[in-house]
């Protein structure tokens, strides 16, 4: 099964072309199972199944077999993430690539090789390489595809005259478009490889980048790195039960039996995981409660009932007991106050 998250902003951009492409939204929407709303927040995440259904949607719709390979080719990386402003705030290529490394989980956070960096420069034979290291990227090869086309065609589009790709090895096997790679790559491909890598002209790296901004890059990396603190919240027991009560606290579907069924887990997997982050379900439930009635009262239009009920209260007198209990005061009187 495939894991991770991507930025709604990449999966927007996704979107956005194949619809240029002769994709209609709609049918795109339901066959990937990604609503218009969750598009919203470019900051937002998509899971990285619906993101690869939406992928290989795509492909049928606008009946584009190499649609991943033009995708990364056609969208600018600046277009659909913080991640790409501070790339292109950075001095040089080479820096930019280690700021890649550093915030590149905000576009898609997949699943790495022993832990490693997303990409790494190796040395092999007297040349250089730069290596991708996602895990098992042969159940997902449109990902190789597009990441690959961002690199060799951003840069030609930025830097026509420096040199950069010499060769490209991917793992996966040669598909019936295979011609489309030399195409749009403008270099050799190895396929059936052992590791996904294209081998880098080492001037590269030394590249000036057209408009470098430390003020930029300071502000930029403030906002990143809060995204970040996000995503590693998300990756938690506690962080998912969050993400799955969010969309149904309204409903009053608040059960752990029933979270735990959207988690895909059982109870008792449920409790011990929460367990392990030394808080309960009740914890959980309750602080998310709290925090919630909290944004809706400070300075929103939502008036006391209608807090009780976003938060999953039916009775508004156990919403008023409990928010006292949060605060020391009554909801009306916070309010006011």
């Amino acid at each position: 099964m495939v894991s991770g998250t991507v930025s709604a902003g990449y999966a927007g951009q996704l979107f956005n072309y194949a619809i240029s492409q002769g994709a209609e939204a709609g049918r795109l929407a339901a066959l990937s199972g990604i609503a218009p709303e969750m598009l919203e927040d470019p900051d937002g995440r998509i899971p990285l199944a619906s993101y690869v259904a939406a992928m290989r949607s795509a492909k049928e719709l606008c009946n584009m077999p190499s649609f991943a390979l033009r995708f990364g080719a056609a969208r600018d990386f600046r277009e659909f993430s913080v991640a790409g402003l501070i790339c292109y705030a950075s001095e040089t290529m080479g820096e930019a690539l280690a700021e890649l490394n550093r915030y590149g989980r905000l576009v898609a956070d997949v699943d790495l090789s022993d832990g490693k960096k997303r990409f790494e420069l190796i040395q092999s034979e007297g040349e250089l390489w730069l290596h991708d290291t996602r895990a098992d990227p042969n159940a997902v090869p449109e990902l190789t595809e597009a990441t690959w086309s961002r690199f060799i065609c951003e840069t030609a589009r930025h830097f026509p005259e420096a040199a950069f790709a010499k060769a490209v090895h991917v793992t996966h096997a040669a598909p019936a478009y295979a011609a489309d790679y030399a195409e749009v790559w403008k270099a050799p491909v190895k396929f059936d490889s052992h590791w996904n890598a294209i081998k880098i002209d080492v001037s590269w790296l030394s590249i000036k980048l057209h408009n470098p901004s430390r003020y930029a890059f300071g502000v930029l990396s403030e906002r990143a790195d809060r995204l970040l603190e996000e995503l590693e919240r998300d990756r938690t027991a506690r962080g998912r039960v969050e993400a799955a009560l969010l969309p149904v606290l309204h409903k009053g579907e608040a059960a752990m039996e029933d979270v735990a069924a959207r988690l895909g887990v059982s109870r008792q997997s449920l409790y011990r995981q929460l367990k392990d982050e030394n808080v309960t379900y009740e914890d959980v439930l309750d602080d998310l409660r709290r925090r919630l009635s909290l944004y809706y009262l400070n300075g929103r239009n939502v008036s006391v009932s209608e807090t009780a009920y976003l938060v999953g209260f039916s009775d508004p007198s156990s919403f008023s007991r409990a928010f006292k209990r949060w605060t020391g005061v009554s909801p009306s009187r916070h309010k006011t106050g």
